[in-house]
């Protein structure tokens, strides 16, 4: 069966949203990174979305779709539902043009994207536990109010307003070979793929796409594949996409790259320690796509896009602490000894000398499968390398003390 025709943006539509939201959002950088081109091969442009007022990219979609509302839509006040970033901006500049918003959220949105929200003048509802169950709460209430509906991405508005991202990146860098654009609802990597293929129609578009969501994914492979589960990348957590965004993406898209969790906490980590900047989750999906398949990319000139900041700190910590950790240079260890006077500083003085810097230590005494006269002692060190850590455990070995490496994260 043929399937309807759709009405898309076209790249007129984009340029025409452009207009609109210039001098109201913030023309962010788009720069070539040194450091993450020679850790991945290729030469990488990222565009820092991060910088925009609510610190991601929605600000865009939702201003044109604000700004095309009618004086009795405006009156009637809109409705979002958002896992944070679309939250922020419906809210942001709802409250800049006088418009009455409210914020449907699952109630898993981190802490820190709920206070942002609302600290722009919305009214936050907190309801279902993921965001297909958020936008049924937020239909709902749109019913039951009269609110005029802000989709956040699954809309024209939306759409052409995220695609002004490409204009700016290939007026800025215009030989680009491929940009990476990670992929939730859809709606950045439809608005792009249209606004960069009709400026440069040989542009690869390739989308970064959690494995826990595989919504488009599976949609463009015309296959049934489970969603669901705790991902890092909870703003691209989205069980279904949109109709127009699908029909976009299956002209646009040339292919997506599904990522697992360690992949998109490893580049949160380097944007954080590599670039000196923020990245949330769904954010960092583009560099950790890049990572993932070094070869598809090795060589070429890559844009980037940075879509968002707003992660939570202790999350941002936790992340960090897990990517030492697979570095090896954050070590866990374990050791039975005789419980005698001495041993402890005995083994500090070991780790010390050889260059670990010990960050935790935990003595038991008690449990039933160590001797009575015995101890078990975990000891977490931080180490410069895999090679140093290993070579902190093979001087306690030596010294005639059995150590067990552990895995804490």
């Amino acid at each position: 069966m043929d399937r309807p025709l759709l009405r898309l943006p076209t790249l007129d539509d984009v340029r025409d949203a452009a207009t609109l939201i210039e001098g109201q959002v913030i023309r962010t950088p788009f720069l070539f990174s040194p450091k993450l081109s020679e850790i991945c091969g290729c030469e990488v442009f990222v565009k820092y979305e991060n910088m925009q007022a609510t610190s991601a990219f929605k600000e865009r979609g939702a201003l044109v779709k604000l700004t095309g509302l009618t004086e009795d839509e405006r009156k009637r006040g809109v409705i979002a539902m958002s896992a944070g970033n679309h939250a922020q901006a419906v809210a942001r500049h709802a409250t800049r043009l006088g418009i009455r918003s409210t914020i449907v959220m699952p109630v898993t949105t981190p802490h820190v994207k709920v206070q942002a929200t609302e600290a722009f003048g919305a009214r936050v509802i907190l309801e279902g536990e993921v965001v297909s169950e958020a936008q049924e709460a937020a239909a709902r209430i749109a019913a039951e109010e009269n609110l005029v509906w802000v989709h956040p991405y699954d809309d024209f508005d939306v759409i052409r307003g995220q695609g002004t991202i490409a204009l700016e990146m290939l007026e800025d860098q215009p030989d680009l070979d491929v940009m990476v654009i990670p992929v939730g609802g859809g709606g950045m990597i439809s608005g792009i793929g249209i606004a960069a293929r009709g400026l440069k129609p040989e542009i690869e578009i390739i989308g970064a796409e959690t494995k826990l969501y595989p919504a488009m994914w599976a949609r463009l492979h015309d296959l049934e594949q489970p969603s669901g589960g705790n991902t890092l990348a909870e703003g691209i957590a989205v069980r279904d996409v949109g109709v127009l965004t699908l029909e976009a993406a299956r002209h646009v898209v040339d292919d997506i790259i599904l990522l697992t969790e360690p992949q998109i906490e490893r580049a949160v980590s380097l944007y954080l320690t590599a670039q000196k900047t923020v990245a949330e989750g769904a954010g960092a999906a583009g560099l950790a796509a890049v990572l993932a398949e070094p070869g598809r990319f090795a060589g070429r000139k890559v844009g980037l896009v940075l879509c968002g900041g707003n992660i939570d700190p202790r999350l941002l910590a936790s992340v960090l602490m897990r990517e030492l950790a697979r570095e090896e240079r954050i070590i866990a260890i374990r050791m039975y000894l005789p419980d005698r006077p001495g041993v402890l500083g005995d083994l500090s003085m070991i780790i010390g000398s050889k260059g670990g810097n010990i960050l935790e230590v935990s003595h038991k005494r008690t449990v039933l499968d160590i001797p009575a006269k015995g101890a078990a002692l975990d000891i977490t060190f931080e180490a410069r390398s895999g090679a140093h850590a290993e070579e902190v455990c093979e001087t306690l070995r030596q010294r005639g003390y059995e150590v067990v490496r552990l895995q804490h994260y």
